[in-house]
């Protein structure tokens, strides 16, 4: 059967963003919304790939405080409807060097989970590992523990949005490409490898294509893409790190960690944040990088060393980062019915929530969210001699 030609809201991209984009446009126009994915539905090739990402309250940025409590609300609304279980409450460790100053450091997350009041501990290394007796600390280690932390199921999560969408009457195309992208009077046309489509809405949500879809729009930002990776490893160890006994935890320093507790593989599962080369979409490879793998070993060996074991295999994934590493969500800049979303490399926690604020900027011009910080038209975006920051000050992601 072949697709119409003619819809309400059009969706480029199908991972996570998009496709929650996709559901929750479908929920209000129905089949009048299509979903364009240039890959089989499930692939390996971007960042929403794999089982668990990271879910958590503790945010040293008050941005996204703010936007977490809205986050669980909007999966726990998608798993009521789906009947899929998608987000596992394991609690959450944030850890770091006392001292530790900075944006990032665990001083404004306690300040920012203090005014929003999230509840959360403060912990010094004796108590952590007296809690968490897998850690090996130094003195003077310290942590925040959150305990509405847990993991998303990424896999998962994708898979329902998409069968959601389907439900509400969306159509969903995959392995075709899209061509061109163009404003056209009241509308937009979106050339591809089945032919164009036109809509009056089209939302862009392309992760490490972004540039490649903009570039049809006459713009190019200044998008750093990285290829990252994470590892799963068969502890022996297993019954200490189930989800009941053992949190998902992020190590916060210029170089970062994070981990999880074994959930899907029988493994447990960690990586360095911003720890891979800079690629492209076309140029990443699917070949573990050995100087973040070795840096992460480094770090499991001296602060976790009954977390490894043989390693069960090691998943590479994208980032796409602005020069801040915020989010964009906005309106494309001259073109007032493009939306589009770029994931800043660590968004998967909120995909549903932005998929939502997507489907409110294009139905209803606007959204409720508190999105101002994520406009296209920042500093980061539009002047040339801004620092990026990603690698030492970001926003630790997963």
């Amino acid at each position: 059967m072949q697709p119409q030609r003619n819809y309400e809201a059009i969706v480029v991209g199908c991972g996570g963003i998009g496709s929650a984009a996709a559901y929750h446009l479908a929920k209000r126009a129905g089949r009048n919304v299509l979903a364009i994915e240039q890959f089989a539905l499930g692939h390996e090739r971007g960042s929403s790939q794999d089982h668990s990402r990271i879910i958590r309250r503790s945010y040293h940025d008050p941005i996204y405080t703010a936007l977490a409590g809205p986050t669980y609300q909007v999966w726990r609304r998608v798993e009521e409807e789906s009947g899929i279980p998608l987000v596992l409450q394991t609690g959450g460790l944030d850890l770091e060097m006392a001292g530790t100053t900075g944006p990032k450091s665990l001083s404004n997350c306690a300040v920012s989970m203090t005014e929003q009041g999230v509840p959360f501990e403060a912990l010094d290394a004796g108590e952590l590992m007296a809690r968490w007796p897998q850690f090996r600390l130094p003195e003077g280690a310290r942590g925040l523990y959150q305990s509405q932390s847990g993991l998303v199921d990424a896999k998962k999560a994708n898979a329902v949005h998409v069968a959601l969408a389907r439900r509400h009457g969306a159509t969903i195309l995959d392995r075709c490409s899209v061509r061109g992208i163009r404003s056209v009077g009241d509308g937009v046309e979106v050339e591809t490898d089945q032919g164009t489509f036109a809509a009056g809405q089209v939302v862009v949500a392309a992760g490490a294509w972004s540039n490649a879809l903009l570039g049809h729009l006459g713009l190019r930002w200044p998008l750093t893409v990285t290829q990252e990776q994470v590892t799963y490893f068969a502890t022996p160890h297993i019954a200490e790190f189930v989800p009941e006994r053992f949190p998902v935890w992020i190590w916060r320093a210029a170089q970062g960690f994070y981990g999880f507790p074994v959930y899907s593989e029988v493994a447990t599962k960690a990586g360095q944040d911003v720890g891979g080369d800079e690629v492209t979409a076309d140029s990443r490879t699917f070949e573990p990088n050995p100087r973040s793998h070795a840096r992460l070993m480094a770090f499991l060996e001296a602060h976790l060393p009954r977390f490894v074991g043989p390693e069960l295999l090691t998943k590479t994934c994208l980032y796409t980062m602005p020069p801040d590493r915020h989010f964009v969500i906005d309106r494309v800049p001259g073109h007032p019915r493009i939306a589009i979303a770029v994931d800043a490399g660590h968004a998967f926690k909120f995909a549903s929530l932005i998929g939502l604020i997507l489907s409110q900027i294009a139905l209803d011009g606007q959204s409720e969210y508190p999105i101002a910080p994520f406009r296209a038209d920042r500093p980061a975006l539009t002047d040339p001699t801004f620092r990026p920051i990603f690698r030492n000050e970001a926003v630790l992601s997963r």
